[in-house]
């Protein structure tokens, strides 16, 4: 999946538990990424975050640091963050 995507996504999930309260949100995005999220996904934005993070609301980046203190990270992404997967 594009890593754009990923972050619109992301970013998306992240403001819809925001109304949970500020205390919640990150945990509750956490829970759903890990819940909903490909393994793939989650190894592909996590790596993104670990480059920066660019585009990432402070909501979500909470998230995936949670998403990773529990193990649940996923598998890194085996092409370069952002590039388009190869053509079959």
């Amino acid at each position: 999946m594009l890593l754009d995507r990923l972050i619109y996504m992301a970013n998306q999930i992240g403001r819809v538990f925001v109304t949970q309260g500020a205390g919640k949100a990150a945990a509750l995005t956490a829970d759903h990424l890990i819940r909903f999220w490909d393994p793939r996904m989650r190894g592909e934005i996590i790596a993104h975050l670990d480059g920066g993070g660019e585009g990432l609301d402070p909501v979500v980046r909470e998230a995936l640091a949670l998403v990773r203190a529990q193990g649940k990270a996923g598998t890194p992404p085996a092409r370069p963050v952002g590039s388009p997967a190869a053509a079959h």
